[in-house]
């Protein structure tokens, strides 16, 4: 199929069969007990190696054109393409219809929307146990950042809080059609066990995503709408750090104060 990338939609094909043979050996080890989904499937170059190595149940594409194509070149038996925004999509609901017992989601993640998108499946996690995904070298860089440094930022705040996140390796822009100006890397997501009590999420977004709007404010200033000085010393925050230099278990301190705080006044 003669197609040409659409800059709307991200759309950087992936054409190193080295590349896709890795990443779905990746896929495959993983995904025993699972339903994989691939999200964005483009011209089908991995979802034709995911057929091969593992029981692939369904593709998710935006591009009308390349769901045409790729329920041409595929049966219904073979996978479920469908067509819609990703970003729509209810990864609970998409579960029991697939009657899967747990999601392996996997895919090149379009390069314009992949940090929204890892927000959408966090909302989603419960019914996700696998993420193989190959996004921005600086997505992974966040996604895998430590407190202090430059990446630490909102995306790593909430994805570490509840996901173990993996760098697998690094694919460089020759091995796309179009080639894109940056590097990709390949991640590996899983749900942690384990996480710090939660009273409210919305609270955690609320507090996270202030703190980082005015990320070289101290947290004193960036969240003054939220916290009084006895407010940080109660959750044992340094007021006068900057956003990344707190960690997840502080600022999840800081939202269950929020949350409780709030109830204590409804």
């Amino acid at each position: 199929m003669a197609h040409k990338a659409r800059k709307r939609f991200g759309q950087h094909f992936l054409t190193d069969t080295n590349v896709l043979s890795r990443i779905s050996d990746e896929i495959d080890r993983r995904s025993e007990g699972c339903g994989v989904i691939e999200i964005g499937p483009g011209l089908g170059a991995l979802t034709e190696f995911l057929l091969t190595n593992t029981q692939t149940a369904a593709a998710i594409e935006l591009d009308r054109d390349l769901v045409a194509h790729l329920r041409e070149k595929y049966c219904r038996d073979q996978i479920n393409i469908i067509a819609a925004d990703v970003l729509a999509v209810d990864f609970q609901q998409l579960k029991q219809e697939l009657g899967s017992e747990n999601l392996l989601v996997c895919g090149n993640l379009p390069y314009n929307i992949s940090t929204p998108l890892l927000f959408h499946l966090l909302d989603h996690i419960d019914a996700i146990k696998h993420m193989v995904f190959m996004v921005q070298k600086e997505v992974a860089d966040r996604l895998t950042a430590s407190t202090g440094s430059k990446q630490w930022g909102r995306l790593s705040v909430m994805s570490q809080r509840i996901l173990d996140c993996q760098q697998l390796f690094d694919v460089p822009p020759d091995a796309f059609n179009p080639p894109p100006k940056v590097i990709s890397t390949v991640v590996h997501l899983t749900p942690k066990t384990k996480t710090q009590p939660l009273e409210d999420y919305s609270c955690l977004q609320e507090v996270v995503k202030q703190a980082f709007s005015q990320r070289r404010k101290t947290i004193r200033n960036s969240l003054k709408a939220l916290f009084q000085n006895e407010d940080f010393e109660s959750c044992g925050v340094d007021a006068t750090d900057r956003p990344e230099n707190i960690g997840v278990a502080e600022f999840v301190r800081m939202s269950n104060h929020l949350a409780r705080s709030r109830q204590a006044h409804s």
